[in-house]
């Protein structure tokens, strides 16, 4: 077997674990590379792939996946999946598969973090000693104890899991929203399932963990945000649009909660002129809360598997189509 691999990413500084599971497999197996602009290799060869392997910010609409005609499938590095025109593959007989849950432990640390972050304040305190401040002086803001606190989950599925798992190891009280979870499951896990309102009237933090669809798309409002304490903060690492971004602007300059950590914006990548990065209180990071040596290895690994299952016809464990 001599299949023709397509590679489309912008991200990655090399592709040495991925080549060598399909230069195993397959030592006279062909691998190309493009950037995110294909569309001239596309015409140039890319049309003849066998599989596509492409990062979730390259754009797979109707158009270009009705263009390959050996195509058997397209595996996208990493959870998002929206770039790909998902109908029209299936409709072609083209699997399309994500990687999911193989950073969940970034992720629930990124949110610790900035736990962490917003309750110790710990950069802020450079200019305070620069002001000539020491000791209590310094500290201009109320600091409760993280033990005891609360945390709401939005989304207690894979990633919130582990979330909760860590925020009960720190002695947090953790209450979750997720109406596909039943209180039965959630009891087994130490969290207690509450009401969208009961939720954000209560917690002390917020961390967005559910994913990206039409029930979640602005879940959270201006609205949602007049309901919780004016000390709460909110941490996302699921996906910008299930927050709607100006609401959030708006309620954080209106002080109706303390802030925000943002690891996803609605729109990736950004121009950098977006109001979110200006907006005091609000923390935006360069969607890095998945990386570590440990995730780039298994998503790699397992975005190269669920190409060669599909080069092969079998079902991959990851298809999402």
């Amino acid at each position: 077997m001599k299949p023709y691999i397509w590679i489309i990413d912008e991200e990655w500084p090399d592709y040495q674990v991925e080549e060598a599971l399909l230069r195993d497999r397959y030592p006279d197996c062909t691998i190309r590379y493009s950037t995110y602009d294909y569309m001239k290799d596309l015409e140039e060869f890319g049309f003849q792939a066998d599989v596509v392997i492409c990062q979730i910010y390259a754009p797979m609409p109707g158009e270009v996946i009705r263009k390959l005609v050996n195509c058997k499938g397209i595996a996208v590095y990493g959870g998002g999946y929206d770039r790909v025109d998902i109908v029209t593959a299936r409709e072609l007989g083209i699997s399309v598969t994500n990687v999911s849950d193989y950073c969940k432990e970034d992720l629930a640390d990124y949110v610790m973090a900035s736990i962490y972050n917003f309750n110790k304040r710990l950069l802020s305190f450079e200019q305070r000693m620069k002001q000539g401040l020491w000791g209590a002086q310094a500290v201009s803001y109320p600091i409760r104890r993280i033990k005891g606190s609360t945390l709401l989950i939005i989304g207690l599925g894979r990633i919130g899991k582990v979330v909760a798992e860590k925020a009960r190891a720190l002695g947090m009280k953790v209450v979750a929203y997720d109406p596909y979870v039943e209180a039965g499951i959630m009891q087994k896990l130490g969290v207690e399932k509450v009401s969208w309102e009961e939720g954000l009237v209560q917690a002390d933090f917020v961390s967005v963990n559910a994913i990206l669809n039409s029930e979640t798309q602005g879940l959270l409002k201006y609205e949602d945000f007049t309901k919780m304490k004016k000390t709460a903060c909110l941490v996302n690492t699921a996906r910008g649009k299930i927050i709607v971004e100006k609401d959030l602007i708006r309620a954080v300059k209106e002080g109706l909660l303390a802030g925000a950590a943002l690891d996803v914006i609605e729109v990736e990548p950004p121009t950098l002129n977006e109001e979110i990065f200006t907006c005091n209180g609000i923390l935006v990071t360069p969607h890095i809360s998945y990386i570590s040596e440990e995730s780039y290895a298994e998503l790699k690994r397992r975005s190269a598997i669920n190409a060669m299952d599909m080069i092969e016809g079998r079902i991959p464990v990851d298809l999402v189509n």
